[in-house]
């Protein structure tokens, strides 16, 4: 399949491989955070960790959507559903993020609430469409690849004059993430990073031009890649490269889908619905300023957060899971007590062994932990 195949290729894996063996310091670590889950994921499948010298180490960032999202969040999905008696949307994964009092939103449909699986956020519209007696939320989550689409089944609603649909808005952003890690950097249990892997789909949304400031500011190369090992290789690469000339800057090896200005109608969708939240809270990371989003007062009909004065409060996570360190960079997946025992892909403790972006389920799945890694 073209753009698959060809990027999978293990004799060029293998090439790769001894190229950055030859490339590296022997002298120095070379530590290297890979923000988004779908660069974990496919770390873990292909094993390319274990195709690296022993002073490159691969660590995994905040980049899952599901990963980040608090249980305060989910937990205000679930009051949504149970006490307003509204059909509540959201994607897959979500289902299953342990929330509040042992329960997920899969554990409240299975009580009795009415809460739905759907493919795309435009399912969610269609479902609304079809019951104009009962009231439709849509809980949108993830980063910038997710928001257009949430934005422009809003404006669709409008033109629609669709009176019960509304969104639960929880999209998040990736350069504030960014920033808010190199901040933790004085945190005593924090990793030092050297360089980051950029996200792929994040960035065909926002473009490469978006990590200029931050590349600028913390004097750390960032380099875009696609999900296909040869992609993360090849990043990896060029990460080392210009560690070792002493360079930062932002490169793009994912030049197949990724320009620098992005992609400017669904820039221009999520400005015209979304405005910038003061401060949103992370699973992991936290309060973080001005990294989350929520819809503009234009279009406040269809925000739920107002319509049913959805609130939030911050819940701690389970004493025993590790999620939060996992996120941060400051634990590997392997270092948690419960990863593989009580937490495991089919009975989820903390939300990083829910989605296959997740950095747990991702090690689990393929077995790394069994590596040390």
């Amino acid at each position: 399949m073209k753009y698959i195949a060809e990027f999978r290729d293990g004799e060029l894996a293998r090439g790769l491989a001894k190229t950055i063996a030859a490339t590296v310091n022997p002298t120095r670590e070379y530590r290297l955070m890979e923000f988004c889950g779908g660069h974990t994921h496919a770390i873990s499948r292909y094993g390319l960790q274990d195709l690296l010298p022993a002073n490159v180490r691969l660590i995994h960032g905040p980049g899952c959507p599901v990963c980040v999202l608090p249980i305060g969040r989910i937990d205000s999905a679930i009051a949504l559903a149970t006490q307003h008696d509204v059909i509540l949307c959201t994607y897959a994964d979500t289902l299953r993020v342990p929330a509040s009092g042992g329960l997920s939103l899969l554990k409240a449909k299975a009580q009795g609430a009415d809460i739905r699986m759907v493919y795309s956020s435009a399912d969610a519209l269609r479902i609304a469409q079809d019951n104009p007696s009962r009231a439709v939320v849509f809980f949108a989550i993830g980063f910038e690849t997710t928001t257009p689409p949430t934005a422009a089944i809003i404006l669709q609603a409008q033109r629609l004059q669709l009176a019960n649909f509304s969104v639960l808005c929880n999209h998040v952003l990736t350069p504030a993430a960014m920033v808010h890690i190199m901040e933790s950097q004085q945190d005593p249990a924090a990793v030092a990073i050297d360089g980051f892997v950029g996200p792929a789909h994040v960035s065909t949304v926002i473009g490469s031009g978006q990590y200029e400031g931050f590349v600028a500011r913390y004097q750390r190369p960032v380099v875009i890649a696609g999900f296909e090992p040869l992609d993360v290789m090849q990043a990896i690469l060029m990460l080392i490269q210009q560690i070792n000339t002493g360079r930062a800057e932002v490169e793009n090896e994912f030049t197949r889908a990724v320009r620098r200005d992005g992609n400017r109608k669904a820039q221009g969708l999520c400005e015209q619905v979304f405005e910038l939240r003061d401060r949103f809270d992370w699973r992991g990371l936290g309060e973080v300023p001005l990294s989350a989003l929520k819809i503009r007062p234009e279009f406040a009909q269809f925000d739920a957060e107002l319509r049913y004065q959805v609130g939030y409060a911050q819940v701690p996570d389970h004493k025993a899971c590790e999620c939060a360190a996992i996120l941060r960079g400051h634990k590997r997946p392997a270092d948690c007590k419960v990863f593989g025992t009580v937490c495991t892909p089919d009975h989820p403790l903390g939300a990083c062994m829910v989605s296959s972006e997740g950095a747990c389920a991702a090690h689990y799945t393929y077995g790394r932990f069994r590596g040390g890694g």
